[in-house]
């Protein structure tokens, strides 16, 4: 297995790790929100395995926990979820900028990955 996936697994692990840190804590806004965290830890620990294993989908699985999480921060931050008001005054907290520089690492990797289809 070559660096660029070890060095994936290593971000969507710590994605996944961050928001199921962060899950219990996000039932007291909304419960679909503590479960959305604990999903994206489980999704993220399953994109994780699927790149170990060399599968396309364990890539593409880590695109969508990443890119999903990366737009719920910022859609948290500026018009708020359902049932729950915007939180401008929450941009930095340091498990959310954590959070962002995982996700938008892995982004990255997934793209450079996909132009120039390196391993």
């Amino acid at each position: 297995m070559k660096k660029l996936s070890w060095v994936a697994i290593v971000l969507i692990i710590a994605v996944g790790g961050i928001h199921i840190v962060g899950a219990p804590d996000c039932f007291k806004e909304a419960a679909y929100k503590g479960w959305l965290f604990y999903a994206n830890g489980f999704g993220a620990m399953a994109a994780a395995y699927g790149i170990f294993r060399r599968q396309e989908w364990g890539w593409c699985l880590g695109l969508m926990v990443a890119a999903g999480s990366f737009l719920g921060y910022v859609a948290s931050r500026t018009v708020g979820l359902p049932l729950i008001p915007a939180e401008p005054e929450a941009w930095f907290e340091p498990l959310g900028i954590s959070s962002l520089i995982a996700e938008g690492a892995f982004i990255a990797l997934f793209w450079a990955r996909s132009l120039k289809r390196i391993e």
